[in-house]
């Protein structure tokens, strides 16, 4: 039996909408559940309100820790990658 494809929204503020969706809150929250191989679609916000090393965490980490994660160890990358972010700037970037 297969596993169950999950939805991941991530956004620190705005909760996920109706239909199933997994609410990361972090980064780190987001790569664990993409490290299960099961995550499709994903969702990401820009910026997450968390600051480490004097810098904001944002979506773009876990797009970074996607693409070195599927060249260094092969891993598959959702199909589905969509960006959610409240200011317009940041959805270009």
């Amino acid at each position: 039996m297969q596993d169950e494809a999950l939805s991941v929204w991530l956004d620190d503020r705005r909760p996920p909408p109706h239909g199933g969706w997994t609410w990361a809150k972090t980064p780190a929250e987001t790569i664990a559940l993409l490290e299960s191989g099961r995550v499709e679609p994903l969702s990401l916000d820009h910026g997450l309100g968390i600051f480490e090393d004097d810098r904001e965490l944002t979506g773009n980490d876990v797009l970074v820790w996607i693409e070195e994660a599927v060249v260094v160890r092969g891993i598959q990358p959702p199909a589905s990658i969509a960006v959610h972010p409240a200011h317009p700037r940041a959805r270009s970037n």
